[in-house]
């Protein structure tokens, strides 16, 4: 079946590209050499970027893990986050543009989600700017849940954070997202 078939479906090959992409995606602890690659894609992801300090200040507490994700050898995405007793706390989280939507964000966020148990650490959380849409739908898309309003949390502007959580529950062996709208009556 060719490109000019009526049964070809563009859909399809982009989906099978999508998964072959993802397919060589590698995710690895950061390394200090990793810091430029890393700070070129914060600076394209974000309007208030941190900067290296901020990611060394951040790397150098006992508790602060770092990973890349690569694509053919090249960095195209990363994540800071604290192991805390209970939970994982997502501190900084980007794909770099041309790789989005390949599935990085997801095998990311996968492999925070296969480090939770019932027994230790059994949520993931993470602070989203209210002006940050793209990151709170692809979240919401990997089943976290905005579950507060944080008003006037960022130092550098009055913009409100969204406290969003991904919870494993005890009674299953994935994640139980709740659906509050649909016990409402329509109006």
């Amino acid at each position: 079946m060719g490109k000019n078939s009526p049964e070809f479906d563009p859909r399809q090959e982009d989906a099978q590209d999508l998964s072959l992409e993802a397919s060589r995606i590698q995710i690895r602890w950061l390394i200090r050499r990793d810091m430029d690659e890393i700070l070129k894609i914060e600076r394209q992801s974000f309007n208030r970027p941190w900067n290296e300090a901020a990611f060394l200040s951040a790397l150098r507490q006992r508790n602060c893990i770092g990973t890349v994700a690569e694509l053919d050898h090249k960095i195209v995405g990363f994540m800071i986050y604290e192991l805390h007793k209970s939970m994982l706390r997502i501190l900084n989280f980007a794909v770099a543009p041309d790789a989005r939507r390949m599935g990085v964000g997801k095998q990311m966020t996968q492999r925070l989600v296969d480090k939770l148990s019932q027994q230790r650490r059994n949520e993931i959380v993470l602070e989203v700017r209210e002006t940050n849409v793209d990151a709170q739908l692809f979240f919401a898309s990997a089943g976290f849940r905005a579950v507060t309003v944080l008003r006037q949390h960022y130092d550098d502007t009055c913009e409100d954070a969204y406290y969003m959580r991904f919870r494993l529950t005890a009674d299953s062996s994935g994640f139980v997202f709740p659906n509050r709208i649909a016990g409402l009556d329509a109006a």
